[in-house]
């Protein structure tokens, strides 16, 4: 994919719109929305780290959606405020689950497989 801001910062807001839309179908499984919020936050490590090698995004993209996660252990009353907001509540989730962790491992992959083929589609052309 060409390093271009402007289609990386495309690519974030289209994941967050499917992943807004994922919550409004009830045959769209919940885990959906993991995954898609893990691509999004893969596809903004590459927007503001432009320059940098894909490995890079990956991993802070991932160290960045485990710390989230994780946070999700602590409960001081503060931050469940926060999370009680719609914004806290996209951002920084409700609860703990093991499961999430895969979903951001294949949201990242799916983000990474989005440049590939981007990539290799500019290649053969």
């Amino acid at each position: 994919m060409p390093k271009n801001r402007v289609t990386y910062f495309a690519l974030a807001i289209a994941t967050i719109i499917l992943g807004l839309l994922s919550r409004h179908f009830k045959i769209i499984p919940l885990f959906i929305g993991d995954v898609l919020y893990a691509t999004m936050v893969y596809f903004m490590m590459r927007f503001i780290f432009i320059s940098r090698a894909v490995k890079f995004s990956v991993v802070a993209a991932l160290l960045f959606c485990f710390a989230i996660e994780f946070s999700q252990l602590y409960q001081a009353s503060w931050i469940n405020d926060l999370r009680h907001t719609v914004l806290g509540r996209l951002v920084l989730g409700q609860g703990f689950l093991w499961s999430d962790l895969l979903c951001y491992v294949l949201g990242v992959g799916l983000g990474v497989g989005v440049d590939q083929y981007k990539q290799l589609k500019l290649h053969t052309q």
